[in-house]
């Protein structure tokens, strides 16, 4: 892969478009845990690659292509995300989102809803998508240790959350 990076810096159109196919079902796959909108990810996704073909040049390691892409795409993501906070009630995210997902990717998103947003994301890159501590904190520009304390904690949120309505249910 550094070889194709050294050609797309030097404006290989080709090196660059072979870069961004070894690495468009991760691109997918990271986008769709932070959008629910097929629109938003390929959005976020198509914004991304044009970022990643006009500074391509700024990468300092040839080694860190996918994660200074996958960084990129966080951000997108993450833009993308404030838009609709501003024109989309939760209502409706939450009708579209019950027919874009499956009941498993719904329930899990449902289980993590209490989560702070960056922590959401964190879940769902370690949980859904089975990316290693160190690869999400290189994602999230966070260390390592960080990511970890923040899985820790809200594993333990999310399990006195699930206890208290256990015992509600039992109780009702």
């Amino acid at each position: 892969m550094e070889l194709l990076v050294k050609k797309a810096k030097r404006g290989d159109a080709e090196a660059f478009i072979e870069l961004i196919e070894q690495n468009k079902l991760s691109m997918y796959r990271v986008a769709h845990g932070f959008l629910k909108e097929e629109e938003d990810v390929a959005d976020a996704m198509s914004e991304t690659v044009l970022t990643c073909y006009e500074k391509v040049g700024s990468l300092r390691q040839d080694a860190y292509f996918k994660t200074w892409m996958i960084r990129i795409l966080i951000n997108h993501c993450k833009d993308i995300l404030k838009k609709q906070k501003r024109t989309i009630p939760a209502e409706d995210l939450s009708e579209t989102e019950a027919q874009v997902t499956g009941d498993g990717t719904r329930q899990f998103r449902e289980l993590i809803e209490p989560l702070r947003e960056q922590d959401r994301s964190i879940f769902t890159l370690y949980y859904v998508y089975g990316l290693k501590v160190k690869e999400i904190a290189s994602y999230m520009e966070m260390k390592e240790n960080t990511v970890a304390t923040r899985l820790k904690r809200g594993r333990e949120a999310l399990r006195d959350e699930l206890t208290a309505n256990h015992v509600k249910g039992s109780q009702g």
